[in-house]
């Protein structure tokens, strides 16, 4: 479900009140742990973070216009989502994050490459999220995008 929103506030308030709470703590969450340069915009109807253009002026692959995109975050249907694209580009780090999970949470991952799907939205595991904004910077997510996902 994709948003007209034009601001991650806008999106917020179009939330029913249930996800908007939420959707505020994860938006508080990833904004206190993401490293300096991503900036967070709304990205494909999303809370999007991204690597703006002034840090990586070639864009996204599939459409430069658009700056690169890093994490996001969605209030679907029947779950919140929360797509991390430095998870698919790093499978260390994406072991490490279902590695970590049964830690914070007791139910099962419902995970592809890199979205992970939260369907219990009391068992969002926010300290586990936040420490997995701090696992990459710009520059590490730049160099794995570049030698691992964008096409030539």
């Amino acid at each position: 479900m994709q948003s007209k929103a034009t601001t991650p506030e806008e999106y917020i308030n179009e939330l029913p009140d249930d996800r908007k709470i939420v959707i505020q703590k994860l938006r508080k969450t990833i904004l206190d742990h993401l490293p300096k340069g991503f900036k967070e915009q709304m990205n494909y109807g999303m809370l999007g973070y991204v690597v703006p253009h002034d840090l990586y002026p070639e864009g996204y692959h599939c459409n430069t216009a658009l700056p690169l995109p890093f994490m996001n975050v969605a209030s679907q249907k029947n779950f919140v989502a929360l797509y991390h694209s430095g998870m698919y580009a790093s499978t260390e780090l994406y072991d490490w994050f279902v590695e970590e999970y049964p830690k914070y949470v007791k139910t099962r991952l419902d995970m592809g490459k890199s979205c992970i799907r939260f369907k219990n939205m009391e068992t969002i595991p926010y300290g586990l999220i936040g420490e997995l904004c701090t696992k990459m910077s710009v520059d590490d997510w730049i160099t794995r995008y570049t030698k691992n996902i964008k096409k030539t």
